[in-house]
């Protein structure tokens, strides 16, 4: 929690309580539900609050913005995202009607009134967002083929609307047939040893008419 408050030194009042409260949420929801690893619920903030922020680092989201999570699980990267950007809104879908419900209780919790999660499938989500963003629930050409025809003609921030992908190690074979896709490397932002070879991947996708 400390590297979040020195990372991200503007938080409101409210955004300090609600990133404050998620241990205890996610510590009384995994008790129930082995939502999250039994191994990683001691370290949520560095692997699942701070991994979900780096993309913040390479996109901060402007008010308005449209964002869908694929694979959200328990909520991640959807539901820091959501605090740190309360004007931004988000739309988290995973497969699994447990972890949604989680997600749901959780955003609750939260007063989070920007998020809408969903058990649903990438492929059946109706709308067009500003950037797609997940953590490595599939391979990129698989993952490419699920959302392709799900973002925005008009981009509005630096990055081109697309993808931001939070994956690790070497994606040079992934990444293959996709020479437009931006590797930033997260341990340039934060130096946990955590995140020596974690990465958030920019791919822009074209607008399908």
């Amino acid at each position: 929690m400390e590297e979040i408050l020195h990372q991200f030194p503007n938080l409101t009042d409210i955004q300090v309580e609600q990133f404050n409260k998620l241990e205890a949420l996610y510590q009384d929801w995994n008790a129930k539900i082995n939502v999250i690893s039994r191994k990683d619920i001691d370290e949520l903030y560095t692997k699942h609050v701070l991994h979900s922020l780096a993309i913040a680092k390479v996109q901060p989201f402007e008010p308005g913005t449209y964002i869908l999570d694929v694979g959200t699980g328990g909520g991640f990267p959807g539901i820091p995202l959501a605090i740190l950007f309360p004007e931004t809104r988000f739309y988290l879908i995973d497969v699994i009607l447990k972890k949604i419900n989680v997600v749901k209780a959780v955003a609750e919790s939260l007063g989070l009134k920007n998020v809408k999660a969903e058990q649903l499938r990438a492929e059946l989500v109706k709308g067009d967002f500003d950037f797609i963003v997940s953590r490595a629930v599939t391979n990129m050409p698989d993952f490419v083929s699920w959302i392709k025809d799900k973002t925005k003609k008009q981009s509005k921030h630096e990055l081109k609307n697309g993808i931001l992908y939070l994956k690790g190690g070497d994606l040079t074979l992934e990444l293959k047939d996709f020479p437009q896709a931006t590797e930033y490397n997260i341990s340039e932002f934060f130096k946990n040893e955590f995140f020596e070879t974690k990465k958030v991947v920019h791919l822009p996708l074209k607008f399908k008419t």
